[in-house]
């Protein structure tokens, strides 16, 4: 894979959403955030992001030092706590709960206004002579955390160790995964996520296959979509687009 794709996604959103992604999917009361499994989960993410040397940015390593950080302190009994001038409660995890509880505030308000506007030109669009039918079934765009998700599950499944710092030594490439997802969906019938990896014989060709669907989701060749939260992952051809 040497000298062929470099991925670089712009499409991350930042550690505080992949926060509120990991509490919404595990169903944790952000008022009483386990701590513990929140970090573990946090680290298991950027240990794929590292996996897959995906270029993000330095605020996530910084996150995981104050999950650390609070985790170790909860840890402490509250005599044995260091003194911390910032924190006016005694449970470490307030701070983390404020700055998650306003940023979800600001989030939930951007995404209902994003709805009215979507909303607005649905009301003012005029109708083509040469519509598309309406899907059966509703069916949501997924996002970089979803797929980070699939992509973990789908490299535990493979039972054979294998030292992933000799992707570079493999004889396969991204662009060949490209050309290969590419005929996959040329049928336009929607491909399952699991089905991408189902003839991977090794760790390797697992991440090297999704670093391929990573670009073309970047570059808008492929959409990932979901009959509902945290179901199974669809990809598709995106319509009118040819790969330069």
């Amino acid at each position: 894979m040497e000298n062929d794709y470099k991925v670089k996604l712009d499409i991350f959103e930042g550690p505080l959403d992949l926060l509120l992604y990991l509490i919404k999917k595990e169903e944790i009361d952000i008022y009483d955030i386990p701590i513990g499994r929140i970090t573990r989960q946090y680290l298991e993410y950027l240990d794929a992001f590292k996996i897959l040397d995906l270029d993000v940015a330095g605020d996530f390593v910084v996150m995981a030092a104050n999950l650390i950080y609070i985790k170790s302190r909860s840890l402490l009994p509250v005599d044995q706590q260091p003194p911390d001038e910032a924190v006016e409660e005694d449970d470490p995890r307030w701070e983390l709960v404020r700055q998650l509880i306003e940023y979800k505030k600001f989030k939930d308000a951007a995404e209902q206004l994003q709805r009215r506007e979507l909303e607005r030109e649905g009301l003012f669009s005029r109708m083509s002579a040469q519509a598309e039918p309406v899907a059966e079934r509703p069916l949501g765009e997924v996002g970089i955390f979803d797929l980070i998700n699939a992509f973990s599950t789908a490299l535990k499944r493979m039972n054979k160790p294998e030292d992933l710092r000799e992707i570079f030594e493999e004889n396969f490439t991204v662009s060949d995964k490209i050309d290969l997802i590419m005929k996959m969906t040329a049928a336009g019938v929607a491909l399952r996520f699991s089905e991408l990896f189902a003839t991977a014989a090794s760790r390797t060709e697992v991440v090297v296959t999704f670093l391929a669907l990573l670009e073309l989701v970047r570059l808008k060749q492929v959409r990932a979509r979901q009959s509902e939260e945290f179901g199974q992952i669809e990809l598709v051809r995106a319509e009118n687009r040819v790969l330069a």
